[in-house]
């Protein structure tokens, strides 16, 4: 059964690594994931957006599909199944509901108040049923969904303001990173991350954690990072293998075409795992 990443986290933070998110997109994606991190004594976090949440057909059918999986494939290492980016109160409801043991309330688009009071009713929900809270605050840049934005860094008496008025489980600070590929180079800011895990005592998240140079993502962690999160390199992996494969394969069974991708991908969530130090951590 998936868990409340709240217990990895903390152990996380306690021993300086951090514990990988990979969103999910599919059947075969969960597996791939899933076994890779299996393979490792990884903990995990699969990520699923709503957009994605809509592709696979709502909540449930994600749930009960995880679970059924790591039954099936004897997963015995932590994961945890985390709503990402949740843009309402009524959306970090639906997945509560139905089994979600972790979600994030994303309400950075509005002013200091309101994303307070938004993520106050969620932790309140939450807390009834044992369920973990991530809360962003500043503005993460790229793409993520519908949603487009440009950077916008987080405050640190703002954050200090949410995470006491709230009672989050973690904080996401907006820091210079972005969801998707990144135009030029990252510009974290380390000194203001490590000000606000020392200020706050939370787990810090790490949102577009694709493309950050090697050495910023183990300074981040060295900052108080407890969780990073990919999605676009390994959408990027996989889809570099699998056009290479299709233009010489004339395969067109969707089970052999959506595996050309798998070897690819599974090399770099072990490639993350590694980098984070999640692994043998379970």
């Amino acid at each position: 059964m998936v868990v409340s990443m709240k217990e990895m986290l903390i152990k996380a933070k306690n021993n300086k690594y951090a514990v990988p998110q990979f969103n999910i997109n599919n059947l075969e994606w969960t597996r791939f994931i899933l076994e890779e991190c299996q393979k490792n004594n990884s903990p995990v976090i699969l990520g699923v957006s709503e957009g994605a949440c809509k592709y696979m057909g709502g909540f449930k059918t994600i749930y009960d599909m995880t679970n059924d999986l790591m039954e099936y494939l004897n997963i015995t290492v932590p994961v945890s199944l985390h709503l990402d980016h949740g843009s309402s109160f009524d959306a970090c409801k639906e997945a509560i509901d139905v089994g979600f043991k972790s979600v994030m309330i994303d309400a950075s688009r509005f002013e200091i108040d309101e994303n307070i009071r938004i993520t106050k009713d969620v932790v309140d929900y939450a807390k009834e049923h044992g369920v973990s809270v991530e809360a962003e605050i500043g503005h993460v840049g790229g793409q993520e969904d519908d949603n487009n934005s440009g950077i916008l860094y987080a405050e640190v008496d703002e954050c200090i303001r949410l995470v006491n008025e709230t009672e989050i489980d973690f904080l996401a600070p907006a820091l210079g990173s972005v969801h998707g590929p990144y135009k030029g180079e990252p510009k974290l800011n380390f000194e203001r991350m490590k000000e606000l895990s020392d200020k706050t005592n939370l787990p810090l998240v790490l949102h577009g954690g694709s493309g950050i140079y090697d050495e910023q993502l183990k300074m981040g962690i060295s900052c108080g990072i407890c969780k990073i999160n990919f999605n676009t390199e390994l959408q990027m992996a996989w889809n570099s293998a699998l056009r290479s494969e299709i233009n010489v394969n004339q395969a067109y069974d969707p089970r052999k075409v959506i595996k050309f991708g798998e070897k690819a991908m599974k090399e770099c969530i072990s490639t993350k795992i590694a980098l984070l130090g999640s692994n043998n951590r379970a």
